[in-house]
């Protein structure tokens, strides 16, 4: 792992350390201080595109109202050059608080709440020239009764940390294991491109690729799974019955991936096109629509094969290509909902 790499990771943990000890205007001049002055800033939806300036009022704004005593937690934070050569630190956690005032519509429990992001910034000359994050809402939703879209296959719950412990100081490693990984990760998905075009579901080699024991993480409203059979049952499968020409369209977006020993990312915005010509995932009826994906996805390898991967999908992305509203339908979900007021409690507890 280079120098560089060594000191992009430590600007962006100043990032993370301010808005774990969140206090306004340390989170806007940090943001000041370590961004460009022209960064464009991608936010899953509905945030959108943003601008350094735009960025504290767009973004952390709403979640410190929401969420008075936030904190953000990382789990994974990783640094490496993709294969042009740019320069990007990968960022996994959850912003964790007491949930006291409505979040882009969704109502508050009163009670301590987790949303799941993973983030990645582009930095040139030490300094952040790009983000693309995603904000797990559904995950928020689900948490305050209000999602108002079809059930997850997979299990839902807070997705952990990674399992070796070491997803803040990963072992350091020569380049050769580092891009080792990076080409496990790049033939496991260009084999899953073979089916069901080539044949039935042995022509993706699970078992050559992934140890008997993964964990895939999927964002809420897709779920966890473990294991092959789990895998397949709750994510792949439905997932490639309703989208198989799934890697057909490389002219249309390129992945970007980085590593840094036995842990690998992949982003782009959007990194996958396919179009919907089958049912069974997410309740999306087969409107043969082409769609953009936005997934930020990171793995972590284990005695050659991969034994977890953290995936998020901007799945309210996905949605409003297809001209549903979530948050719309979410609003008028928590509208039927009683109005519940949240006060402090006083100290002592009375």
């Amino acid at each position: 792992m280079s120098n560089t790499h060594h000191h992009n990771k430590s600007i962006i943990k100043i990032l993370c350390k301010s808005l774990y000890d969140f206090d306004e205007q340390v989170v806007r001049d940090t943001l000041k201080n370590l961004f460009r002055d022209d960064a464009v800033c991608h936010y899953s939806h509905p945030f959108g595109d943003l601008s350094r300036d735009q960025l504290y009022e767009g973004v952390f704004a709403p979640l410190v109202g929401a969420f008075p005593d936030v904190e953000r937690r990382d789990i994974i934070c990783i640094a490496g050059a993709d294969q042009d050569g740019a320069e990007w630190v990968g960022c996994a956690g959850h912003y964790v608080g007491r949930f006291m005032a409505h979040f882009l519509g969704i109502p508050p429990t009163g009670h301590i709440a987790h949303l799941r992001f993973h983030e990645f910034y582009r930095l040139v000359d030490g300094r952040v020239a790009e983000v693309q994050a995603i904000w797990d809402l559904p995950e928020l939703m689900m948490q305050a009764n209000v999602w108002p879209m079809g059930v997850s296959l997979g299990r839902e719950w807070q997705v952990p940390s990674p399992a070796s412990q070491d997803g803040l100081q990963p072992v350091i490693t020569d380049d050769a294991q580092t891009n080792k990984s990076v080409k496990h990760v790049i033939d496991m998905l260009t084999a899953m491109q073979r089916y069901p075009l080539q044949g039935g579901a042995e022509v993706m080699e699970l078992d050559k690729f992934w140890h008997p024991h993964f964990n895939w993480y999927g964002p809420a409203g897709i779920g966890s799974s473990r294991g092959k059979e789990g895998f397949r049952n709750w994510h792949q499968t439905p997932f490639l019955k309703a989208m198989p020409d799934r890697g057909q369209y490389p002219e249309e977006t390129v992945p970007y991936f980085f590593a840094e020993g036995g842990y690998v990312a992949v982003t782009g915005w959007p990194n996958m096109a396919q179009t919907l010509k089958g049912d069974g995932w997410l309740g999306i009826a087969p409107t043969d629509q082409k769609i953009t994906l936005r997934s930020l996805d990171f793995w972590r390898l284990e005695a050659g094969r991969i034994r977890e991967n953290w995936v998020l999908v901007d799945l309210l992305d996905i949605w409003s290509q297809i001209g549903v509203d979530v948050i719309g339908r979410m609003r008028q979900l928590a509208s039927a909902q009683p109005l519940v007021i949240i006060k402090p409690r006083m100290e002592g507890g009375r």
